[in-house]
């Protein structure tokens, strides 16, 4: 069997323990990796964890579960999948963080992996998809990381929420169901979903926005039915570099039903001027962008609590 083994780098100007620690939370990741789309941690024990990591790989979604193994005082964490997406037979690795100063350092990522029954094309399929999303990790986890040490205030978090007397399932239902979102939501001019993989969509949609401009967006979704839908938009409007988000239905113990949708944003500082004119801050895009998106966000909770409260 041929085990291919390749290492990538990259410096940072960041101290070491800060790099390390986004890595070490894997809540970060679909923030600071564009192939990222998800992930959940399915177990912890001490300094060993299981992760389902859902993310693309040479344009296509894939999914996989995998144990790392963390080591802070080395600034080292292991990897290994326990389950990988054809045509991965095994895959492992190990990041290594090392100081080069108080503000900068050295990255380091190591992979090892096979092809499923040593088929030089798979190898070929691997070799590609490993190369393009390691330099693209690397470099994401460098701006990402020197650009939250520069400003803060470019990334943001905020939900929007909404009561709801029906259930879970109905309100999952209706936002899961994105595809008929043409036909009941006003905003939605037209939509586009794939899956291909039972709970893993990709949804293009063209959404109108209050200036009667329409803009297309592209994102992945991960549904766990019937209580939470996670997304990451991969084609995104020009004020913004970073979308990701969920929806998330809670029943309470009366029959009804908390229906959230969460957003996290990092700005595009390039565009501010094009867009909003040369006078306006960063201030004023935050302003807009959450403006813009908690409006389509609680017009899109009002239509499903219209949906599920009939049922």
């Amino acid at each position: 069997m041929t085990t291919r083994e390749v290492e990538h780098e990259i410096t940072v100007a960041a101290p070491a323990e800060t790099v390390y620690r986004l890595i070490a939370e894997v809540e970060n990741w679909p923030r600071i990796f564009p192939p990222t789309l998800h992930v959940d941690q399915v177990e912890k024990g001490g300094r060993s964890e299981r992760i389902r990591i859902w993310a693309t790989a040479n344009g296509e979604a894939k999914q996989w579960t995998s144990r790392r193994t963390l080591d802070p005082e080395n600034l080292r964490i292991g990897f290994r999948q326990e389950v990988s997406a054809p045509p991965v037979a095994a895959m492992g690795g190990t990041w290594l963080i090392e100081p080069l100063a108080a503000d900068s350092a050295r990255i380091r990522l190591l992979h090892d992996y096979r092809a499923i029954d040593d088929d030089p094309a798979g190898l070929t399929w691997i070799d590609e998809a490993v190369e393009r999303n390691s330099l693209a990790e690397l470099a994401a986890l460098k701006e990402n990381v020197e650009l939250a040490l520069a400003d803060e205030e470019l990334t943001f978090s905020f939900e929007d929420s909404v009561q709801v007397a029906g259930s879970a399932k109905d309100l999952y239902d209706f936002v899961n169901e994105a595809g008929l979102w043409a036909e009941r939501l006003p905003h939605v001019a037209s939509v586009r979903l794939e899956e291909n993989t039972p709970g893993l969509q990709r949804l293009e949609m063209d959404t109108r926005a209050k200036d009667g401009s329409v803009h297309t967006t592209t994102s992945y979704r991960v549904c766990f039915p019937h209580h939470k839908i996670a997304y990451k938009q991969v084609t995104l409007p020009a004020l913004m570099t970073l979308h990701t988000g969920h929806w998330t239905f809670t029943e309470g113990t009366d029959g009804s039903t908390t229906a959230t949708s969460q957003h996290t944003v990092v700005l595009n500082t390039a565009n501010i001027a094009r867009i909003l004119g040369a006078d306006a801050t960063v201030a004023d895009a935050r302003q807009y962008v959450h403006g813009a998106l908690s409006a389509n966000s609680r017009a899109t909770l009002g239509h499903a609590k219209d949906y599920a409260e009939k049922r």
